[in-house]
């Protein structure tokens, strides 16, 4: 017996992109250099090296930590190039800006280590909806790394799609 229904979604050779699959699972952390200013207002390089010193780093193991300083107060570069110092061996990921700018250097991370050619030729569907949110940043990115190889690309659900790119035919030379 034929069946009743045929499932062309599931026929037509989509290949669906979730990019909430992106999402590192770390825990991100805001760490705000303020704490560290003499009165708020001054960063003094003694104090500080010993803080650097004596600080626990082991708390950022496996973490994703955006360093800022939401203070109005001039601090010296070098007092975050030593915040970098000592998150390199804890922290997963480090970022001189706000959780923002953390999540879009994670995402960046994430889609750079995608292996492109996996998607070669292919009609790809970025899924649109989810659970947890994507920053839209995260879809632009994800155009510039698929349009070189893939035949196209769709976004939406695969019974649902918006179509963004198709490769353009190859000219044919008589």
């Amino acid at each position: 017996m034929e069946p009743l229904f045929t499932n062309r979604v599931a026929n037509s050779g989509l290949v669906t992109l979730n990019l909430e699959e992106f999402i590192h699972a770390g825990e991100r952390v805001l760490y705000d250099i303020k704490d560290n200013l003499f009165h708020g207002l001054i960063l003094r390089e003694k104090d500080f090296r010993e803080f650097i010193k004596t600080h626990d780093w082991a708390q950022y193991d496996g973490q994703n930590v955006a360093i800022i300083c939401s203070a109005d107060a001039i601090v010296p570069t070098w007092a975050y190039m030593l915040l970098a110092i000592k998150l390199q061996n804890h922290a997963h990921r480090y970022v001189f800006g706000d959780l923002g700018a953390l999540e879009q250097s994670l995402f960046e991370e994430a889609i750079a280590g995608l292996d492109a050619e996996e998607y070669r030729d292919a009609k790809v569907v970025v899924k649109g909806c989810g659970e947890k949110p994507v920053p839209t940043f995260a879809y632009v990115a994800i155009m510039q790394k698929l349009l070189p190889v893939t035949s196209s690309i769709m976004y939406g659900e695969p019974c649902s799609t918006v179509p963004l790119y198709k490769k353009p035919k190859a000219a044919v030379i008589e």
